[in-house]
């Protein structure tokens, strides 16, 4: 058998003394989030909601990267206008209610860049440990598009309105790991050696003390759970609308031409062309 008939999974899987460990397993790609890949890490959410020996989770990736964000040619399938909003919404949503709906604890361990998708995700779960070349970027406004993930409520509760702005909005901060540590945004900095072993310290610590699960400066009840999710359906359906607007779609098309993409680029040129008459299908 040759190399190129090994599947080589999207996520790895660890459980040692009730600590859970799910691995991103894409480094060539930079742990983007692709369906497969998101399909991978909610089914083991799952599983692990499921298995009484888990007590802790922690998520963390391989590589360079911690997560280059959601894989949006991955992830989109062109079809009618409606049911495209409706799929992205859709979509949207329920990654980010698989973070919320854990009730078990979660750790993020980042080992590198965070981009997007991965770094408002962070802000979901009970800790972040950041090793000394993480960096974190959410480009949205860039993008043209809103915050996801509850960044809209969760940067300012955790770093104050003024460095959640300066993320969410046009001047896209990117900060470091020890910037990212004294906003408020990650709870510890290691090195980068030293981020398994912080991990799982931190993790085997919670199981020592019982720790249940609790959202990072905000209210962990059903309540809680239940305001945040709704935050994650509103700004979904923002999402979904500034994805189907002109400005995100030719955006797209610039960026895929300055990568020489020209097959996708021409999809989102196509699609920026036509948005006059397909739009009226929304």
């Amino acid at each position: 058998m040759s190399l190129t008939d090994v599947t080589i999974s999207p996520l790895l899987s660890s459980l040692e003394r009730g600590v859970l460990t799910l691995t991103m397993n894409r480094p060539e790609k930079l742990n983007g989030w692709t369906m497969e890949m998101m399909s991978a890490f909610k089914s083991a959410f799952l599983d692990a909601e499921r298995n009484e020996e888990v007590k802790v989770i922690i998520f963390t990736g391989i590589g360079r990267y911690y997560c280059a964000g959601v894989n949006l040619g991955a992830t989109l399938k062109l079809g009618h206008p409606a049911r495209l909003r409706a799929q992205i919404i859709e979509h949207n949503q329920a990654l980010f209610d698989a973070f919320l709906d854990l009730t078990k604890p979660i750790i993020i361990a980042i080992n590198g860049p965070a981009i997007g998708a991965s770094v408002t995700s962070a802000t979901l779960c009970d800790a972040t440990i950041a090793a000394e070349s993480a960096t974190f970027s959410t480009p949205f406004a860039r993008l043209g598009i809103p915050p996801e993930g509850c960044s809209s409520v969760m940067f300012a509760r955790l770093m104050g309105t003024t460095e959640a702005q300066r993320m969410l909005n046009q001047e896209g901060w990117v900060p470091s790991a020890a910037e990212a540590l004294q906003c408020g945004l990650v709870d510890q900095v290691v090195a980068n050696d030293q981020l398994w072993i912080a991990a799982q310290a931190l993790a085997q610590q919670w199981i020592d003390e019982g720790r249940d699960r609790r959202f990072r400066t905000y209210d962990s009840s059903t309540q809680g759970r239940k305001e945040l999710k709704a935050v994650n359906a509103q700004e979904s359906a923002l999402l979904a609308d500034a994805f189907l607007a002109s400005p995100f779609i030719l955006g797209q098309c610039k960026f895929l031409l300055s990568k020489r993409k020209y097959i996708p680029a021409a999809v989102f040129g196509g699609m920026w062309l036509t948005r006059p008459l397909w739009s009226r299908f929304l």
